[in-house]
């Protein structure tokens, strides 16, 4: 049996146990996070393309056709090359940049070269795939600190010291004007347009710089100048990997495997990619009680993405804890603190992740709400005719829009809790309960409950995701 057949086994049994035990999930957890350093040498090559396949979008030409120049490179003794290219254009990372960093840890644990390639001269035109108007350039001095932040910031999932790094500057910088017009003469204008982003703007009337449009051909250029056997990139950069290989087939190269990675959904529960700019992210740099906590706010359904995304579980184990949740043998909740315990495990280590798993339980965990202090409070009185929508955009700030509350409401984010004599009730706000006005949709529940004979009621509050606010004048 291999090294990680054996972790498997291990934390098979652990998994079929009591997950609400907090001895049961810190043996869980150091199972698990010791496999972000776990030697896979001893895979086969159809092994080692299976690991992989397994948590990215698309392995092109194929799953096989990975193991066989794995098969090849192992009989020249020694490993594949691979790629991943970096626009340094952020200095905040967020867990959506760690995707790729861990399935580069993989490949690195395997036996294989890893290469990052610094989009320094790139980053100077501006990569637009999926915005909507042109990226401002970045300076030197702007690359050189993002770079520094990057590399520190997703060091807890990446052995920096066994990877080479190069910068495109110094193929990009002294290519000349002929040599690019010799070569855009063998790529058709159609090829380029085929991105999506492209044609909406274009569509719209939106402006597309020619800089923009050759974008794709200077990264296609570094595959040519790496001649790599795999490049890594998002499900989103498709049609520039796919270019890579079209250059490397033009210079009369072996063209490079692409390997597409799935682009994570944000916190929020709405549907966008995590990002910065919409404030459904998870920093890296964030205390591990914050990360704790925003893994625990989301929706139930992004439970199964994220463990693929960011554990070392296998499918196999994925499979097995889903199951006991729809048998109902696992309370999605103790599922969720796995989760949350597995991100802080990665940036901080299990003892702050157990941390943090006990003072989330303490703080929201309670039997009442009434033990959280500053909570905000939302007067029905002058509030109660707007409805739960507005009330959480506008006067809580919950959600940046009511559109944006509507579809929190629709992913059954949106609850009011009763509490009373007897304990709480948590009711669910359907999306058309979210639309109407919050007095009366209260008035409802508050009826109900009556009729159920629960109690007198101590306290109602509106609770979107993990955020709670209080209700006045009930």
């Amino acid at each position: 049996m291999t090294r990680l057949g054996e972790s498997v086994a291990r934390a098979g049994e652990l998994l079929a146990q009591d997950l609400s035990s907090d001895q049961t999930v810190q043996r869980l957890l150091t199972e698990t996070g010791s496999r972000r350093y776990l030697d896979l040498t001893d895979l086969s090559a159809k092994e080692q393309a299976e690991l992989i396949a397994s948590r990215t979008v698309e392995v092109l030409p194929g799953v096989a056709k990975l193991a066989e120049r794995i098969d090849q490179r192992k009989a020249e003794g020694k490993g594949l090359s691979i790629k991943l290219g970096i626009d340094p254009t952020a200095a905040d990372v967020h867990l959506g940049h760690a995707v790729p960093v861990i399935i580069l840890s993989r490949f690195q644990r395997m036996g294989h070269d890893v290469t990052l390639l610094i989009g320094d001269f790139t980053a100077k035109i501006g990569d637009p795939t999926g915005r909507t108007a042109e990226r401002p350039p970045l300076t030197d001095e702007d690359i050189a600190r993002n770079l520094a932040g990057y590399r520190e910031q997703v060091r807890p999932f990446f052995d920096f010291e066994k990877v080479t790094f190069v910068q495109n500057s110094s193929w990009l910088a002294p290519y000349t004007f002929p040599e690019l017009l010799g070569l855009l003469s063998q790529v058709p204008v159609s090829q380029l347009l085929q991105r999506e982003d492209f044609r909406t703007r274009l569509a719209a009337g939106s402006g597309l710089s020619m800089a923009e449009l050759l974008y794709p051909i200077a990264q296609g250029l570094d595959s040519v100048a790496l001649d790599c056997d795999v490049e890594l990139g998002g499900a989103d950069q498709l049609l520039n990997l796919q270019m890579g290989r079209k250059l490397m087939e033009l210079r009369g190269q072996k063209p490079q495997l692409v390997v597409t990675m799935p682009l994570i959904e944000g916190t929020d529960g709405t549907g966008a990619k995590m990002s910065k700019s919409k404030g459904n992210y998870v920093g890296l740099t964030a205390p591990a009680d914050d990360v704790f906590g925003k893994i625990m706010s989301v929706p139930d359904r992004l439970m199964e993405p994220y463990l693929k995304a960011w554990t070392e579980w296998t499918d196999q184990e994925v499979t097995q804890v889903l199951a006991r949740v729809e048998d109902r043998s696992l309370h999605p909740m103790d599922l969720k603190k796995v989760l949350a315990g597995e991100v802080v495990t990665a940036l901080y280590g299990v003892e702050a992740a157990m941390a943090a798993r006990a003072g989330f339980i303490a703080q929201f965990s309670k039997k009442s709400f009434t033990d959280v202090e500053s909570l905000p409070v939302v007067e029905l009185a002058e509030h109660g005719a707007e409805p739960a929508t507005t009330v959480l955009s506008q006067v809580l700030g919950f959600q940046p829009s009511a559109s944006a509350a509507r579809r929190v409401a629709k992913q059954n984010g949106l609850r009011l809790i009763v509490e009373h004599a007897g304990g709480q009730e948590s009711v669910v706000l359907a999306e058309a309960q979210a639309i109407r006005p919050l007095a009366e949709v209260v008035k409802e529940t508050l009826a109900a409950a009556a009729g159920s004979g629960a109690g007198e009621v101590t306290g109602v509050y509106l609770k979107a995701g993990r955020k709670i606010a209080q209700l006045g004048g009930v």
